[in-house]
């Protein structure tokens, strides 16, 4: 057996990690090194870069611990039967990797996946020991995520929660039908319950101990989840709803979608092609509606996918023509999130001027409102829609070319 080098298994697991969408250092407590003791930072400037809601990019290192497992998903590249190059890390080298990539100011922190090796439990504490061992013996004060093991040991759960920031445990496909088909090893109750553990983890760390301290941190940056796209017939109105029902039950910070990509080998039942990419794009779009603009999951797909022509906000103002032209003067804050064209940035800077001058035209344009796609739903003093709403052509209008997205 070839042994592999640092570098040939880095290249190897860093490009197995790529699945894994769920992946974000957002709402995370802010520790930096400036006072000159610890190392690392979760507000600095710092491969793969995520987001936080404020637009800021962070770059973590996000790899698997290891592409072995003993489970078969049909749809995971790394499952047994798959005729892949392995590899696996020591404990030891993950922290060796994320310190040196961190003084080297390549990342800001840590993301870590693994395939399951020999139990949940074998595989949950070696990943507990990498945290661990970051936090405690080189005081590693950067972000750090990791994707839990659904099944594993409560205690180590609970361990990983006060050394990460973040933790995700994957759902993986929407429906139970869909993950009985495909990976028919893995239990939905038990990933249930392991979310409800989590959420009931990070309550209890919320609250105050019997002496009125606060009690010890767990997963600051709460968690979150991922689902694939487009391996099974599930439509995106399915697709909405359990993400709905996820964020209510279990308080996830986010839910990541995943376009299915066909893998070597692959089983009979799954897709030969992947589904477009700009339904993945609509999925995260129609997430931000249901999560900022209260809109709710049948709103927003009704009954099946959502249009790949337009984003879910404009088809459903197109759907629901007689609620518009909305009056920005007076209308209610619910009713000014749903014009095409206004974030939740501009609606607040539209209700804290509103009681002292009448809004025009111009001001809106200085608020960051956009007006091109909102103008025929609005009225204003010095602005009338006239004939715009009712134009046949005004879905085309705003249908974008394949390349030109945007989150509203």
């Amino acid at each position: 057996m070839t042994t592999l080098s640092l570098h040939d298994k880095l290249a190897i697991l860093s490009d197995a990690a790529r699945y894994d969408a769920s992946c974000a250092s957002s709402g995370t407590s802010r520790r930096d090194s400036r006072d000159g003791k610890g190392l690392g930072s979760t507000d600095g400037n710092g491969i793969c870069h995520s987001f936080t809601p404020d637009g800021r990019c962070v770059s973590l290192l996000k790899i698997l611990m290891t592409n072995f497992c003993v489970f078969d998903c049909a749809y995971c590249v790394n499952r047994v039967s798959s005729n892949v190059q392995r590899a696996r890390f020591t404990p030891e080298e993950v922290v060796e990797l994320t310190l040196e990539f961190y003084r080297r100011n390549y990342i800001e922190g840590l993301f870590l996946s693994s395939g399951i090796i020999r139990s949940p439990d074998d595989t949950m504490r070696d990943m507990v020991r990498i945290a661990r061992t970051l936090r405690e013996e080189h005081d590693f004060r950067g972000y750090i995520h990791l994707k839990t093991i659904p099944g594993a040991d409560p205690d180590l759960i609970a361990e990983a929660g006060r050394h990460a920031d973040r933790l995700s445990v994957n759902i993986e496909l929407p429906t139970e039908q869909g993950l009985a088909t495909f990976a028919p090893e893995k239990d939905p109750g038990t990933i249930r319950r392991h979310m409800a553990d989590i959420r009931l983890r990070r309550e209890a760390a919320q609250d105050r101990t019997h002496s009125g301290k606060p009690a010890p941190r767990f997963v600051p940056a709460g968690q979150s989840t991922q689902m694939i796209v487009g391996a099974d017939p599930t439509d995106d109105a399915t697709i909405l709803k359990q993400s709905a029902r996820l964020y209510g039950s279990y308080g996830l910070k986010r839910v990541y979608y995943s376009a299915f990509s066909p893998i070597p080998d692959s089983s009979a039942k799954l897709p030969l092609v992947k589904p477009p990419l700009l339904r993945e794009h609509r999925l995260y779009q129609a997430d931000w509606l249901m999560r900022f603009y209260d809109f709710a999951p049948e709103e927003i797909a009704g009954e099946g996918n959502l249009d790949l022509a337009i984003d879910p906000k404009l088809a459903w103002a197109l759907r629901h023509r007689e609620r518009f032209p909305v009056e920005v003067q007076r209308a209610p804050r619910e009713m000014l999130l749903r014009v095409p064209g206004f974030g939740t940035k501009t609606v607040d800077r539209i209700l804290r001027a509103r009681p002292h001058r009448t809004l025009r035209y111009d001001d809106l344009l200085r608020m960051g409102a956009s007006l091109t796609k909102a103008r025929p739903f609005i009225t204003l003093p010095d602005w009338s829609p006239g004939a715009l709403l009712d134009s046949e052509g005004l879905r085309a209008r705003f249908a974008p070319e394949p390349e030109q997205l945007s989150l509203f």
